[in-house]
């Protein structure tokens, strides 16, 4: 019995090679799941590695490879701000405009990139080369301002150092990152990385930078002094602390009220009608009737 192709298995408009290295990529990612659809994240990434963004066919893929409807793949595709609906350049440069880099420079670097790549947020370049973008938050604040290129640091940037590196990039020169790995990668080739299939490259380069190394001794130093000679590491309460209680401004200790004590709403005073007949409603004023219940008999 002659085997059928794959390409008359799918809705998708992939070449026969091209899908077929699609599904064993996909079978590696539904392996790795005991319920196929949880590979549904990895599996964007995947087609978007292929295709430079999450196309329709790619929607369509998913959607066969995991028993799904293209409407619920769509649905998470167009939730998370990594998976692009229209096509993506070859490096996003992420410019965060969160409130600390804002304020240490983040605005002026978009604004300034935006004038002289000519393009906005989530626009590419007409070569193809940067697709620029805001970025809320890149979890780097001891570093602000900061610019990703395919989420690789650039740290402590200026509208000078930004310009001259996406310059540097349209050029096809080899860039490194501040931190991380040894150069930035293609966003198709990231895009696979991030649908799990190991580059080898994830321990190359410098891991944490120097700022977050110190607020790190910092934070071990302040512990060294609150938990004594004794007690280092030790962050639960020590023996001789004596029960823990908390206290009121008067340095009293403040004990739970009983129910129907004094502090219980359990004696507050009815205010207003529908609190001596909970069936009232506020706004008529008139009394609510129970539902009546199914199942019981007169």
């Amino acid at each position: 019995m002659t085997a059928e192709p794959a390409s008359a298995r799918s809705a998708t408009r992939y070449d026969a090679e091209v899908l077929a290295s699609l599904e064993a990529d996909a079978a590696q990612i539904r392996s790795r799941y005991p319920d196929p659809r949880s590979g549904l994240l990895p599996m964007l990434h995947l087609v978007q590695s292929v295709d430079g963004y999450v196309s329709r066919d790619g929607i369509l893929f998913c959607a066969e490879q995991l028993e799904l409807t293209p409407a619920e793949v769509s649905a998470v595709a167009t939730f998370y701000t990594q998976y692009k609906r229209h096509p993506n350049g070859t490096y996003t440069v992420g410019v965060c405009t969160n409130t600390l880099c804002a304020v240490m420079g983040g605005d002026a670097i978009f604004d300034e990139l935006s004038d002289h790549l000519g393009v906005g947020h989530d626009e590419t370049t007409e070569d193809g080369a940067i697709t620029l973008e805001r970025v809320e938050c890149n979890a780097a604040c001891d570093f602000a301002p900061v610019v990703m290129v395919n989420w690789e640091f650039f740290d402590n940037q200026t509208p000078e150092t930004a310009t001259d590196l996406t310059d540097r990039l349209r050029a096809g020169e080899d860039v490194a990152p501040t931190r991380g790995a040894a150069k930035v990668c293609s966003f198709k080739h990231v895009s696979r990385v991030l649908a799990g299939f190991d580059d080898g490259r994830a321990g190359e380069g410098v891991g944490a930078g120097e700022p977050s190394l110190a607020g790190l001794r910092l934070a071990r130093a302040a512990e060294a002094v609150d938990s004594g000679p004794e007690g280092a590491g030790d962050s639960g309460p020590r023996q001789d602390d004596g029960p823990t209680t908390s206290a009121g401004q008067d340095g009293a200790a403040e004990v739970a009220p009983e129910t129907g004590g004094e502090q219980s709403s359990a004696e507050r005073e009815p205010v207003a009608p529908e609190d001596d007949e909970p069936g009232r409603s506020p706004s008529s004023g008139a009394v609510n009737p129970e539902p009546e219940k199914e199942g019981q008999d007169d």
